[in-house]
């Protein structure tokens, strides 16, 4: 071997001892830094002519395991997928105070039928009248107020949604970019080190957005796709849009998120996503926020019905002039098929003394009042000639008024034997004509409606139905027109079911023969969620849509929870509350409303314990139920899933500090390790100069000898 080899090979040492130093070096000083990977500096021996010439370092690369890196991301993006939903959802629980409180939204439910009942004690006092409307009037405010910061919670969610979309696509641009400089410094056998680890952290923060899995490309860097297999990065960057919503409400529709693929391709990345804080934030927006809403919206929907009820089963003294029912969304004819019983129309005047009276008996199609025959298409005809210009029924825009000529009133109470029912509700109840809470908007959806029922709407008007899965992604939106015909509820179900021009593909809507309610039950597992992205009906004569009618989707169930409100006259006037019952039975001129009759606020404080036909609603199916009962389970459910989601995000955050832990002790810096390894290349480098001094002593006694 010559002193030059014996030099050169001194010389390979040096340097590479020099590079391991340096490497140890930067590894020590940033011990403490967080996300740093620990570098490895991998020396190779020389060969030449299969005589070993020396050493180098062939590559520095980052202490990593695929594994536990793995693990760790998909450890981080469950933790923020959870995490986000239980931060939001504790938002929405809190709305409702203190379940077991005295100020809480479900104690001033129990609160205001029981200041019914204190009010039945005394009905004639004024300031115990006063008490009860004002805990009502309280109740629906609260109910408003929680339906609109539910929808604020979703309008956060939304919100976030784009900022992380916006965010995700600077990472992902910066990854990129990190790719092209990891390659170039591959190519020229450089250090990458510092752009692995800056790209690492990269990768980190982007796996908290979303579920990613990502791979070592051969010429350097990464390639990154979802765990549905949609590129992401690698061969360009992925861009994703999204456009949030702005103001949200119920009835809010939303857009896809989108990703364009490096290679141009445009596609669902909702469908795409299965962890991450976009995933949590989509599944809170989506799912679990607007379950809470439907389930409030249902719960006050039946609170005022039933309250309804009871007052519609009563007078106030003296009689109002005016009683002004609520749109039915049906024609009169349509409304009125379909009632059974008796019920009685009188006028009275200010003392309570019958003045006229028509005494109606229902028997499916056809009726009578007051003896005389009639059909739905006459019977305000009949009717007004009945009550022979006492007073007088009229029906427009989908409501029926009566109205009594000079000071006297307008009373309405059912046969005691023979009650007049409709889908379970009485004459007066079923056309709001006596309601104490009212509301602007349909609330009511099982309305007695039969297959042979009118419609309503225009043949050739649309409604465009949104399709999603329980995770929100977007699967189809289908457009229905009303069909042509002779415009039956048969016909229009059997448009909307239609397979091939209808949603039959993901389900049918169902009228239910009991109540009338139409319902959609989806298909498929797991069945698939409409909401309505379009509706261009209107049904005449009422004004209101096939939507607002049949209540599809949760959003439009949803928005009745902001929409009631006390009778305004009896609210600025608690003497017209109606709480004496009508004498049927009482001779002419005789008196059939008393001013001291408090037996109707009986029915009112016992409104709450009356069994009420709940529907489907928010993951609940709903059935026959108390008042009092559904809002004690609502109070538990929502208890029970902001447990749910506490627990879950502990779990999994537990277990992304457990996946960084291990990959921490793995990848990170080990001062013991170092102090080991720094001895080692000291003494390798101490080796290869004391070869070049051995070399040049050699050469110093060969001059010499020369």
């Amino acid at each position: 071997m010559s002193l030059s080899s014996i030099m050169n090979i001194a010389n390979s040492g040096l340097s590479a001892a020099q590079t391991q130093l340096r490497v140890v070096s930067d590894n020590v000083a940033n011990v403490n830094t967080p996300g740093y990977v620990r570098k490895i500096a991998e020396q190779v021996s020389l060969t030449t002519e299969g005589v070993g010439s020396g050493v180098e370092v062939a590559r520095v690369r980052l202490a990593t395991d695929r594994f536990l890196q793995s693990a760790s991301l998909n450890a981080s993006a469950d933790s923020n997928r959870q995490g986000v939903r239980y931060e939001l959802y504790d938002r929405i629980q809190t709305l409702f105070g203190d379940p077991g409180g005295n100020s809480g939204f479900f104690s001033q439910v129990d609160g205001a039928f029981a200041a019914f009942a204190t009010m039945a004690e005394s009905a004639g006092s004024s300031p115990l009248r006063q008490e009860a409307l004002f805990k009502v009037e309280a109740l629906f405010d609260e109910a408003t107020r929680i339906s609109s910061q539910i929808q604020s919670v979703r309008e956060d969610a939304d919100g976030r949604i784009q900022t992380a979309v916006e965010k995700a696509n600077g990472l992902l641009q910066h990854i990129e970019t990190l790719n092209v400089d990891i390659a170039r410094a591959t190519v020229i056998n450089g250090d990458a080190s510092g752009a692995e680890t800056q790209q690492a952290s990269l990768i980190s923060q982007l796996s908290e957005l979303m579920d990613v899995k990502v791979s070592q490309r051969t010429n350097g860097g990464v390639s990154i796709r979802s765990s549905a297999g949609l590129l992401l990065a690698g061969q360009g960057a992925a861009t994703l849009e999204y456009r949030s919503a702005g103001a949200v409400n119920a009835e809010s529709t939303f857009e896809d998120v989108w990703v364009t693929e490096p290679g141009g391709q445009k596609r669902s990345f909702t469908d795409a996503l299965k962890s991450g804080e976009i995933k949590g934030l989509l599944e809170l927006r989506d799912i679990e926020a607007p379950a809470t809403a439907e389930r409030l919206a249902e719960l006050v929907t039946r609170v005022a019905d039933e309250l309804n009820r009871a007052h519609n089963a009563n007078a106030s003294v003296p009689a109002p002039t005016t009683l002004t029912g609520r749109n039915v969304g049906q024609t009169l004819e349509t409304a009125l098929t379909g009632f059974t019983g008796q019920t009685t129309i009188a006028v009275t005047n200010t003392s309570g003394v019958i003045q006229a009276r028509a005494d109606i008996v229902f028997s499916g199609a056809s009726m009578t009042v007051n003896g005389v025959g009639t059909t739905p298409a006459n019977f305000l005809t009949t009717l007004n000639a009945q009550l022979g210009g006492a007073a007088t029924a009229s029906f427009a825009n989908g409501v029926l008024s009566l109205s009594a000529t000079g000071t006297n009133g307008v009373a309405i109470a059912d046969d005691a034997t023979s009650p007049s029912s409709k889908a379970g509700r009485g004459f007066s109840h079923y056309f709001g004509l006596n309601d104490l809470v009212t509301t602007d908007r349909m609330a009511l959806y099982d309305v007695g409606l039969t297959g042979t029922s009118q419609h309503g709407f225009t043949a050739g008007e649309t409604v465009t139905f949104r399709f999603a899965e329980e995770g929100g992604g977007r699967l189809r939106d289908l457009t229905v027109a009303v069909p042509a015909g002779t415009g039956t509820m048969s016909e229009l179900l059997t448009a909307l079911n239609s397979p091939v021009t209808g949603v039959g593909r993901y389900g049918a809507f169902v009228l239910d023969g009991t109540t009338g309610a139409v319902t959609f039950q989806a298909s498929g597992s797991p069945p698939a969620v409409v909401s309505v992205a379009e509706d261009t009906t209107t049904q005449t004569p009422s004004g209101v849509s096939l939507t607002e009618l049949l209540g599809v989707g949760a959003g439009v169930r949803s928005s009745r929870a902001d929409g009631f409100a006390l009778r305004t006259d009896i609210r600025n006037n608690p003497g017209k509350l109606a709480l004496a019952q009508l004498n049927l039975t009482a001779a002419a001129g005789a008196t059939a409303l008393s001013a001291g009759d408090g037996r109707g606020a009986l029915g009112l404080a016992d409104a709450g314990r009356r069994s009420a036909n709940f529907q489907a609603a928010g993951g609940s199916v709903g059935g026959t139920q108390s008042i009092a009962r559904y809002s004690a389970d609502l109070s538990g459910d929502i208890g029970a899933r902001a447990a749910a989601s506490k627990t879950r995000a502990e779990s999994s955050q537990a277990i992304q500090t457990e996946a960084a832990a291990r990959q921490s002790a793995y990848e990170g810096v080990n001062l013991d390790e170092e102090l080991v390894k720094m001895t080692t290349y000291q003494q390798a480098f101490n080796a290869s100069a004391r070869l070049i001094q051995s070399a040049k002593d050699m050469y110093d006694v060969l001059l010499g000898m020369v």
